[in-house]
């Protein structure tokens, strides 16, 4: 029996990328905030703006509607209008230029969804149903920023800092060790700000040999 495929999940790398939101409205507002803190270069066709695409210098608004081919000049498109015509032909003309598309609430026109996001600093946590059912994402979102306090923030940088060492002494940071010693108490420690107790332990599960008089050679002893 042939199965349905599944989205391939990624993290796009948009900073100074030229991206087109077609539409001006609140929705079109949340979309270009996140472009904006991706780093994307933001152009925004649509005849009126909220108030925060009309006032935000990082934008192009260009007052007009949508004129095809023009989407076809992007590296990637976002439409959020009201209007299925104008959904249906940003999505013709980014098929014709090899670009991908999204279009708010209207999942046959996209040709990638955008999942939920919980963040906090440096971690992002998404959560998708394949664009079956936006309302239970966003739900799954908020219960998993409750969860996710400032000890996890603290946690990654611990976590990537130790990465670089790691891979500077082995030449990989894929070696045994990682999931041990988040299983061994990592988090707890950070949230306590016990943070040199937890570098040790983190390094000693990596095989890490601590420099002369550090925490994790005194833990050791």
């Amino acid at each position: 029996m042939a199965t349905t495929p599944t989205p391939y999940p990624a993290n796009l790398l948009l900073a100074g990328q030229p991206v087109l939101v077609v539409g001006g409205g609140p929705v079109a507002a949340r979309k270009v905030e996140a472009l904006l803190a991706a780093g994307a270069r933001v152009t925004v066709v649509a005849p009126a703006a909220a108030t925060p695409i009309a006032e935000q210098p990082d934008v192009t608004w260009i007052r007009r509607r949508y004129q095809p081919p023009e989407a076809g000049s992007y590296r990637l498109v976002v439409t959020a209008t009201n209007d299925p015509a104008v959904n249906a032909q940003v999505a013709r003309d980014c098929e014709a230029a090899n670009v991908f598309v999204n279009s708010a609430d209207d999942p046959a026109n996209c040709t990638f969804t955008l999942p939920s996001v919980a963040r906090r600093e440096h971690l992002q946590v998404t959560v998708s149903t394949d664009g079956r059912s936006p309302a239970l994402a966003r739900w799954l979102r908020r219960r998993i920023e409750r969860e996710i306090d400032s000890g996890y923030a603290a946690l990654l940088e611990l976590l990537a800092e130790t990465r670089a060492e790691a891979k500077a002494a082995f030449g990989t940071s894929e070696v045994p060790g990682w999931e041990a010693a988040l299983d061994g108490g990592l988090l707890e420690l950070m949230r306590v700000g016990r943070i040199d107790e937890a570098r040790s332990l983190l390094r000693q599960h990596l095989g890490l040999h601590a420099p002369q008089g550090s925490p994790a050679e005194a833990l050791a002893s």
